[in-house]
Order: C-alpha cells, then structure tokens, then sequence
C-alpha cells in the first residue's frame, strides 16, 4: 500500500529534516495507524514524548485515510526539498 511504501521512504529523509517536519510525520502516522490519542499526556520531565504526544494531538480530529493522505503529501514534500538542495 502507498502508506506503507512512504513509511519506508520517510525512513530514508536527510539527517537536516527539521524536528518540526518529523514530529508533523509522527502525528500523521501514530493518527493514521491508531487512530486518535490514547494515552496521557506525558510530564514535563519527557520533553520528547511530550512533543511527540502533542504532535499527534494536533491531528486528532483527521480520519485515518486524511491522516495517511496528508502523510504522503508530507514525504513527498520533504523528499522534493531535500532533492532540490542537494
């Protein structure tokens, strides 16, 4: 399935993608394959996995085929930018 196949691809992104692209990747992917948020939010003492339980947060209310679409539309789009400045 093309989901899986860009799961692969986001895998292979530049060491240069921003913590933001990644964490946006996260939300898209844990909403797309989860479904919404199922855990609590971790404390302020896990900035990581807060940053991360907040990135999937934000994409709460998308389906899991917007998730998966808007997924792609992400890789692509970071694989196109890595591509142009390289």
């Amino acid at each position: 399935e093309e989901f899986e196949e860009y799961a692969e691809k986001a895998k292979t992104l530049p060491e240069n993608t921003t913590n933001d692209d990644k964490l946006i990747l996260y939300g898209l992917f844990k909403q797309a394959t989860v479904g919404p948020v199922n855990t609590s939010r971790p404390g302020m003492f896990n900035m990581k996995e807060k940053y991360k339980w907040d990135a999937w947060k934000a994409v709460e209310g998308k389906s899991k085929e917007e998730a998966m679409n808007d997924y792609i539309t992400k890789v692509k789009q970071l694989q196109e930018a890595a591509a142009a400045s390289s």
